[in-house]
């Protein structure tokens, strides 16, 4: 299946003004993060304890906040939880929890009449955990991408493991920003849709990556700019119907699988599509601007 058949897109000569273009919203973002010292992080992180209730009929959110704030528990984040009679509420840094529960189950029975009230779950996440968690997923980042320089390294060459690397980080640091301008948390699950992204955008560049391998062996003639042109106008249908499909599928979960995995999704989706265009103007960019780097140098010399 070809959609971009023949394609002969001048990609690359655009290329410094698009790298520019890109920077523009990480460099916001980081500002943002600086601003607010940090990202608002989940009780994963920050500590603090979860509680599902179950009404026997359908219930307002604002009643259920509204309810909530009366008794004392400011902060408190409320959503449903797979339908209108189930609710998740989120508070950080809350004393015991059991004493919690029993209080807020007292509230809500009190203020909400005619609703039958279950306390199903009571979690709770300490600071020491959160902290170990922050640690953990860190580490688990930096090890990625330091198998992946490896990798790239040993099956293709040193210049484009940097360059798949740099793709990566610009990718991470968008989606980043985008949680810390518009004040959304960062959990767990964010965490793992990010290790997710990192995974998908290499799969992608190195997708290209291995077409340039290939066109150096048969088009040494070419210069290099014009070979890796090539490459990414060659890998473009498999980009795009790739990068589609997963799309799709991602909007698919925004729209219906509720509250409990939308800032997974949403992150997957920012990743997806940043990671499709990383893969030809950060990626491929890096290495033509590489190219002609050593090749200034070698005339200098």
């Amino acid at each position: 299946m070809h959609w971009f058949k023949g394609a002969h897109y001048d990609f690359m000569s655009k290329r410094r003004l698009v790298m520019l273009i890109s920077i523009v919203p990480i460099i916001i973002g980081l500002i943002s993060i600086a601003v607010k010292g940090g990202f608002d992080t989940s009780i994963d992180f920050a500590g603090g304890t979860l509680i599902e209730v179950g009404f026997g009929e359908p219930v307002s959110i604002q009643e259920v906040r509204a309810v909530i704030e009366r008794a004392g528990f400011t902060g408190a984040e409320v959503t449903n939880f797979g339908n209108s009679r189930d609710v998740l509420i989120q508070m950080k840094h809350i004393g015991q929890p059991a004493e919690t529960a029993r209080r807020l189950e007292a509230a809500l029975k009190e203020q909400l009449a005619g609703h039958t009230v279950d306390v199903r779950r009571v979690e709770t996440v300490g600071p020491k955990i959160g902290s170990e968690l922050k640690t953990a997923a860190f580490w688990a980042v930096v090890w990625s991408c330091l198998g992946i320089i490896a990798y790239v390294t040993w099956r293709f060459q040193f210049r484009m493991a940097i360059a798949a690397i740099v793709a990566l980080i610009h990718d991470v640091f968008f989606t980043l920003g985008f949680f810390s301008i518009t004040n959304r948390e960062i959990s767990i699950a964010v965490i793992a849709a990010i290790l997710t992204i990192i995974g998908y955008s290499l799969n992608d560049t190195i997708v290209v990556f291995d077409r340039v391998r290939e066109n150096l062996q048969t088009r040494r003639r070419e210069g290099f700019m014009g070979l890796v042109n090539t490459s990414v106008n060659q890998t473009l249908s498999r980009t795009i119907i790739t990068g589609l499909t997963t799309i799709l599928s991602i909007i698919v979960l925004i729209l219906v699988a509720g509250p409990v995995i939308r800032d997974f999704a949403i992150t997957l989706l920012i990743g997806m599509v940043v990671g499709t265009y990383s893969s030809v103007y950060i990626a491929s960019a890096l290495l033509i601007e590489w190219d002609l780097w050593r090749n200034k140098h070698r005339k200098v010399a």
